[in-house]
């Protein structure tokens, strides 16, 4: 790739791919981790403590995002790129070596705090990337992150069985480094002036900006805990419902990546309606599709559970792809890397709440089905902010923004 803007946009969605990759080691190594597959630390911990021990991760995953836009304009964003890299890598390796519970707690929340530097600083490096074409980049990004999601299963499965789970840690972690030290050699590049054929930002009215961040805002804190939940809970799904014997779990990995696979066909296809239709229209199926899909989830048993699984992955993963585009077509570039922040950090700080949560409910109840109501009851909410999002043929005819901006004459003007 001789254009550097390609290989900005090829290490950026590396970034996506191990971004969702290292956080979703933990929710399939459990498996191997626990009695009768496995025990860990010798303490008999079962599948709900030690998935818990993920939550200061997803904390500072989240927390983490919150200063990223600031550090950038101090820092660099490559700089913070070349952390990304090389911070995320070592943690997830170093949780293979680790010795005790709180060990393996405490490696893992530094990997999430330095794996929230991706998603405020490589999103905003993406959007500048893409020039007019932001809706397929942005799907196609979407693609490389849930590539991610569905690799981690199989692959930590499959290295778990073979190897054992600190090599489905180490492994990973040491591939992060090689691909962050390969980006340190990369030159720098001024994205903002790369494209120099983007068109220039419109002047939106504020009511509509206003309006438009307040609910994507509000999407961020649920759509971040029903993704990570989903996300998190899908092996245990796939175990529970349709291969529940400890020696199936490299089955439960496929299962589970065949699942995941589903959002990321969504993530293109959504990508590419993007740039040709409003944000609503294509948000909207997406929304309606979640609550009975997880609340099918809640009782169905058997192979149905997969085609169903993939229905409601592909929406969860979907609705991603429009979050991101959301703003790029509302909020202007120069503001683009705090706003990622902040939508991250409320996302992520959702996303937190996922796996305490779901180790709650599966140890009260013993199964996933109360898990699944609980995400189907968020799932509304989402729902209803579709609903309130706004829907502006401007998104689609950008010049059309400046005729929306101008005060309309009153009655008395006219006449």
């Amino acid at each position: 790739m001789k254009d550097p803007v390609t290989r900005q946009i090829a290490f950026i969605n590396a970034a996506h791919v191990l971004t969702h990759y290292s956080l979703l080691i933990l929710a399939t190594a459990v498996l191997a981790m626990v009695p009768p597959a496995g025990d860990a630390f010798g303490l008999g911990l079962e599948y709900g403590p030690i998935l818990a021990l993920g939550t200061g991760m997803f904390v500072l995953y989240g927390l983490g995002s919150l200063p990223m836009g600031w550090l950038a304009d101090r820092v660099g964003r490559r700089a913070l790129m070349v952390a990304f890299f090389l911070g995320t890598g070592a943690f997830m390796a170093a949780a293979g070596l680790v010795t005790s519970p709180w060990a393996l707690g405490v490696v893992l929340a530094l990997m999430g705090g330095f794996a929230a530097i991706y998603h405020p600083i490589g999103t905003a490096m993406l959007v500048e990337a893409a020039g007019d074409r932001v809706g397929r980049a942005v799907g196609v990004n979407g693609v490389f992150g849930n590539l991610g999601v569905a690799l981690a299963p199989v692959v930590t499965a499959f290295v778990a069985a073979q190897a054992g789970w600190r090599w489905a840690f180490l492994l990973p972690g040491l591939a992060c480094i090689g691909v962050g030290l390969l980006y340190w050699r990369e030159p720098p590049i001024d994205l903002a002036r790369a494209r120099p054929t983007a068109r220039p930002f419109p002047a939106i009215p504020p009511a509509v900006v206003r309006r438009a961040v307040l609910v994507l805002l509000a999407i961020a804190a649920t759509s971040g805990l029903v993704f990570n939940a989903y996300t998190l809970l899908l092996p245990k799904l796939m175990e529970e419902r349709l291969a529940n014997s400890p020696g199936l779990l490299p089955v439960v990995g496929m299962l589970a990546f065949l699942v995941t696979l589903c959002g990321g066909l969504t993530q293109f296809t959504v990508g590419r309606l993007i740039d040709r239709n409003t944000l609503r229209a294509v948000f909207m199926p997406l929304a309606l599709t979640l609550v009975p899909g997880l609340l099918a989830l809640s009782f169905l048993e058997g192979w149905l559970v997969l085609p169903v699984a993939g229905a409601v992955a592909a929406a969860v993963f979907g609705q991603v792809t429009v979050n991101e585009t959301m703003t790029a077509r509302y909020v202007a570039p120069a503001l683009r890397a705090k706003l990622y922040s902040v939508r991250f950090t409320i996302g992520f700080l959702g996303a937190a709440a996922a796996s305490p949560l779901i180790g709650f409910l599966h140890e009260a109840t013993g199964n996933l089905a109360a898990a699944m109501l609980v995400l189907g009851g968020f799932s509304a909410v989402i729902l209803a902010c579709a609903f309130a999002f706004p829907d502006r043929k401007e998104e689609l005819h950008p010049e059309l923004w400046e005729k929306a901006a101008l005060p309309r004459p009153s009655a008395a003007a006219a006449e």
